[in-house]
């Protein structure tokens, strides 16, 4: 196995490099979470898309730059070198967008591409019910087929970018009388439409991150359909195994995590601090694992770019990468000791507010994306082969 980089990345790498130097904000932006930071995000999008960063492996027609996978982990490690804002349409570009290039027509391709990778429409997820979290497929919202258009009723929750998104992807029940993971399809619908009612859910700490969205007899053009109509499980895997697997949670985010905790444990060391035994041990061995996710996600890639697939080994990647995101985080805690419970708006704060937020998002890492329990499920049967219980 060759890890070196070739001369034209490297030269890729540099020239990502020295643009997000000249361009990243020199001030962090607002919480997307709120309205006035999801319109700032939404313009560093725009000047991503501007620059060709937007979304480096699409094709140049849909707002990328035609570059390969590798070249877009390339990119990620800069990106998060820099301090980059994060992904404000992360539920477009890294999971509906490939999934649109893989089931969509030209004509659905060429509309809802290029308005993704510059965020003039930014999207939710909307696969969650009150009685289908985890268990998707006992989805009970329907679109029925009406003419040219589908007639949707029922109800989506945690829904993220909800609260200020301009279109959703789901999962509907297209067939009435089917069950489980027949009869659904995946539906691209305008959160304007009528019919659609939006309440955002707040987080604990107050800003609307998700909503739950009601659909009364809201009508949604039949070429919003993506892919066969009854064929929506099959697709909404394939967006599953870029969420869980690859393009949601690129390693630079938990290489940049395990760098700041390293970064942490000897500045405590260095002021006297005490520091639990072991801890030593713990830190190096969440650097460890970062570098290990990193390595396995390149793996990963050669694949893809050779012609394989992400097969449910995604559900092991989402496992891994959820669950370090938690420690790393719990270990940064411990090292600050009582100083781990200011929040960044702490006149004392300083650098270490992030570290709270940043343990209360991990702590959601198990459960979005399909809770670590249904994926070790995914695995047992898929993977290991073990019978059903």
């Amino acid at each position: 196995m060759d890890l070196r980089f070739t001369p034209e990345q490297e030269a890729f790498r540099k020239e990502a490099r020295e643009w997000l130097e000249a361009h990243v904000p020199k001030e962090p932006l607002r919480s997307f979470d709120t309205h006035e930071g999801f319109e700032e995000h939404r313009v560093w999008e725009r000047e991503l898309n501007a620059g060709g960063f937007s979304m480096v492996p699409w094709p140049v027609e849909y707002g990328g730059r035609g570059a390969d996978l590798l070249e877009w982990l390339v990119f990620e490690e800069e990106y998060y070198r820099a301090g980059a804002p994060a992904r404000v349409n992360q539920n477009g570009i890294f999971l509906l967008g490939p999934t649109i290039m893989e089931y969509g027509t030209p004509e659905q391709k060429a509309r809802f591409l290029p308005t993704m990778a510059s965020s003039e429409e930014v999207w939710a997820q909307g696969w969650s019910e009150p009685n289908a979290g985890s268990d998707m497929a006992n989805i009970q919202a329907t679109a029925i087929r009406d003419g040219d258009a589908f007639v949707i009723n029922g109800q989506k929750t945690w829904a993220s970018r909800g609260a200020y998104a301009h279109w959703l992807f789901g999962l509907f029940r297209t067939d009435a009388e089917s069950a489980r993971h027949r009869g659904l399809s995946f539906v691209l619908v305008p959160m304007d439409a009528p019919g659609v009612t939006v309440r955002p859910i707040e987080k604990i700490n107050g800003k609307p991150a998700f909503a739950e969205v009601f659909f009364d007899d809201a009508r949604v053009s039949v070429e919003h359909l993506l892919g066969p109509e009854g064929e929506g499980w099959n697709v909404a895997m394939a967006t599953a195994g870029f969420e869980r697997g690859l393009m949601l949670r690129s390693p630079a985010r938990f290489q940049s995590t395990a760098a700041r905790l390293v970064k942490l444990y000897r500045e405590t060391a260095r002021a006297g601090a005490p520091i639990a035994p072991g801890m030593r041990e713990s830190v190096a061995r969440c650097w460890m694992d970062a570098e290990a996710y990193c390595l396995n996600t390149y793996q990963t890639v050669s694949r893809l770019l050779a012609g394989g697939k992400i097969g449910a080994e995604a559900s092991l990647n989402k496992i891994f990468w959820s669950e370090l995101d938690v420690r790393m985080h719990e270990l940064a805690l411990e090292l600050l000791g009582p100083r781990a419970e200011l929040q960044p708006s702490a006149p004392a704060a300083g650098d270490v507010g992030s570290w709270l937020d940043g343990y209360i998002f991990a702590l959601s890492g198990p459960i979005y994306a399909g809770t670590n329990q249904i994926q070790r499920n995914i695995i047992a049967e898929r993977i290991l082969g073990l019978p059903r219980k």
